[in-house]
């Protein structure tokens, strides 16, 4: 499986994390995502985080927003 199948796969249930825990819409949420740390991460394949869980990847977004994950 290529990385950008694999992040195609994980994304929607980080993302809907996301919602969850901020109360956000998925527009909002993704642009959130993917203008964090965490999202820069998740992009790169050099940084190997696409091969993560997204409850990793969830935790690691609400670390960065300094609030805990749910």
């Amino acid at each position: 499986m290529s990385h950008g199948t694999i992040r195609t796969v994980l994304l929607p249930n980080v993302i809907e994390m996301i919602c969850k825990r901020f109360g956000w819409d998925e527009e909002t949420a993704l642009d959130k995502f993917y203008t964090s740390a965490t999202g820069e991460s998740f992009s790169d394949d050099e940084t190997g985080l696409y091969g993560r869980s997204a409850l990793y990847i969830y935790g690691l977004f609400c670390e960065e927003m300094n609030v805990e994950p749910m």
